[in-house]
């Protein structure tokens, strides 16, 4: 058993577990905070590719740059509508319903590509719909205006392109993880300026600075370097197991550092969806996410 990328791997989770604590206090919106974690990013991650000499081993597939260029507009379409709904719910809800995607790829899989829907898989399915009502609250959906402002379109999106994310990636062979990201990013940063209010980063504290640059340096360069590093290393089932470390670090962070605490039925809510995950990943054994699915798992 590989004792380092074992460690690596779970501080890699224990980070992106935090991403959500950083994004409440850097003072700026989503839109922005993507814009500068996608430079960030492209810096760390660009500067780790040369160092590594991995820009010299690529094969260079035009089909494949196409679907990494796809690729890289649903994962940073992914971080706006994840950070989106950090802004209206709490980061636990948010966390809760973002972890959704893999059913959703389940779903679009048997949609899409012909994959076999079982039985277990409704079940999953069904189990983390209801829980998904649970912790909105059963009222929420009875009116529209308080469903709209309880945030749970925006985690709910930000989960669907996640899934899309996945999916897509599932198509790539050929690049390297560190030239998938880099591609990713800076796709992120072309799109992303026309929209951006660069007067919003005026007035900044120092303070919001260090958690901007954090979720940009630390949760989408550092963390990134980490998770890719210690992966290869690891088998299928140890990383998955391991990838549960994100949210679970992030519901404690919301409870003990911003006074989040869920009610009855938003408890019940919680554990129907990662119940229902965990389900799916584990029970049909011959449906294991494979190790190229999993290392996507990563807000």
């Amino acid at each position: 058993m590989n004792i380092s990328a074992i460690i690596k791997l779970t501080v890699s989770m224990a980070l992106f577990g935090s991403i959500g604590f950083f994004t409440v206090h850097t003072g700026v919106p989503a839109t922005e905070l993507v814009f500068i974690r996608c430079i960030c990013a492209t810096l760390f991650l660009g500067g780790m590719w040369l160092i590594t000499g991995g820009h010299k081993t690529e094969i260079w597939d035009k089909k494949e740059i196409l679907r990494t260029l796809l690729c890289g507009v649903f994962i940073v379409l992914n971080w706006v509508f994840l950070f989106k709904a950090f802004e209206e719910m709490s980061i636990s809800i948010a966390i809760s319903i973002y972890n959704l995607a893999p059913i959703f790829v389940l779903i679009f899989g048997a949609l899409f590509l012909k994959e076999k829907m079982t039985i277990q898989a409704l079940l999953a399915t069904l189990t983390c719909f209801i829980g998904s009502m649970l912790i909105i609250g059963l009222n929420n959906f009875m009116s529209l205006s308080e469903f709209m402002k309880s945030g749970f379109i925006w985690a709910l999106l930000s989960a669907l392109f996640y899934a899309f994310t996945m999916l897509t990636s599932k198509t790539i062979t050929n690049l390297s993880s560190y030239a998938l990201t880099y591609i990713q990013t800076t796709v992120g940063i072309i799109i992303l300026l026309p929209f951006v209010n660069f007067s919003l980063f005026e007035g900044l504290t120092t303070t919001n600075w260090l958690y901007i640059l954090g979720t940009g340096f630390i949760h989408t360069g550092f963390v990134y370097y980490l998770f890719f590093d210690s992966i290869r290393s690891l088998s299928t089932i140890l990383v998955s197991v391991l990838v549960f470390v994100d949210p679970v670090v992030a519901i404690l962070l919301d409870m003990l550092l911003l006074d989040f605490m869920p009610s009855f039925m938003q408890t019940g809510g919680i554990v129907l969806i990662f119940g229902g995950i965990f389900y799916t990943i584990y029970v049909p054994k011959k449906k294991r996410v494979p190790q190229t699915d999993v290392k996507e798992i990563i807000p």
